[in-house]
């Protein structure tokens, strides 16, 4: 387990449980951690990044060659559409590895989740212990693999291009990339692995010889814990918070955007939008038209995929009735 003595003074407190989870996601990441991303093969990807330089923001940004600094995203409505957890419980169910009442529940959760746009802290806790429960008892191996397929049905083409396009530009300035998430590392570390990232932080589930035991590794990295985790791995790996990065969708992570020099609110929920302006953090959002949305998907398409991705998950409850 990671030393306490990695930890840097913080800006708000944080209880026993979010820094032992912070540490074991940081000491996972680095296990995990990928040799060299492969660089992404998007078609639009080179000109969204032209069209970021031709507006003249943040043209220096990232620094070419830092390699003091890193960059940090959240996962769920920040890089991918929707939750990992529900796209991961779907797949599991699938493979019958629960019951129909079960995928009722989380295609309800998913529902909400795309329609009100933001983390609500008891529907993510309940989809972390249903997926807890499910995974007890089976090898880490075995949801590996399932993993992989899960993610070519469901999240390949929930992927945002215009933050994909600037997490590719931290990769070709020579920086690290990393994934933060409440997610199970396992599920993280294989969409950060399919998108060409470093690796990725995420909630550890406590195993035994290869066997998911039920049980957490501290508690699901949400909030603070994230904080702690990204403050664990810069620690480690020789980072200046000041110089790096981190994205986000949601308000419960302004304590991780709170530590860096580069924050960003990227399809905020309300909270975020109105801390962010308040603060003068840079927003993007790829859900609208507007104007400071220069980078990634036309709006058009943003709107359809998650009104489409909403009324298939309202769908699929129906029909799981």
């Amino acid at each position: 387990m990671a030393a306490l003595g990695w930890l840097t003074p913080r800006r708000r407190s944080a209880s026993a449980r979010s820094v032992l989870a912070g540490e074991a996601s940081a000491e996972a990441a680095r296990k995990t951690a990928l040799a060299e991303a492969p660089p992404l093969t998007e078609p639009d990807l080179d000109t969204d990044l032209d069209a970021l330089a031709e507006e003249g923001e943040e043209a220096e940004f990232p620094v070419a060659g830092d390699d003091l600094a890193a960059a940090f995203f959240d996962l769920d409505n920040t890089v991918m559409q929707g939750a990992a957890i529900f796209h991961f419980g779907r797949g599991l169910y699938k493979r019958e590895f629960f019951r129909r009442r079960e995928l009722a529940r989380f295609a309800w959760q998913q529902a909400w989740f795309r329609l009100a746009g933001v983390e609500d802290p008891e529907h993510m806790q309940d989809a972390r212990d249903s997926a807890l429960s499910i995974v007890k008892g089976h090898k880490v191996s075995e949801l590996m693999a399932i993993g992989e397929e899960i993610y070519d049905e469901y999240m390949a083409e929930r992927i945002w291009p215009g933050t994909r396009a600037l997490a590719q530009a931290h990769l070709d300035a020579g920086q690290k990339v990393w994934l933060v998430t409440a997610a199970p590392v396992e599920t993280a570390t294989i969409i950060a692995r399919r998108l060409g990232l470093t690796g990725a932080l995420g909630t550890v589930a406590e195993s035994v010889d290869g066997i998911y035991t039920g049980r957490l590794v501290g508690e699901p990295l949400h909030g603070p814990a994230k904080a702690e985790a990204v403050r664990a791995l810069a620690a480690a790996e020789g980072l200046e918070l000041e110089r790096c990065a981190a994205y986000s969708d949601s308000h419960n992570d302004i304590p991780m955007l709170s530590l860096v020099g580069h924050p960003y609110a990227i399809n905020p929920d309300t909270k975020l939008r109105k801390h962010a302006r308040t603060n003068d953090w840079r927003l993007r959002d790829y859900r609208t038209g507007r104007k400071a949305v220069k980078v990634g998907v036309p709006a058009a398409a943003g709107v359809g995929a998650i009104a489409g991705g909403a009324a298939a998950a309202i769908a699929l409850h129906r029909r799981r009735k």
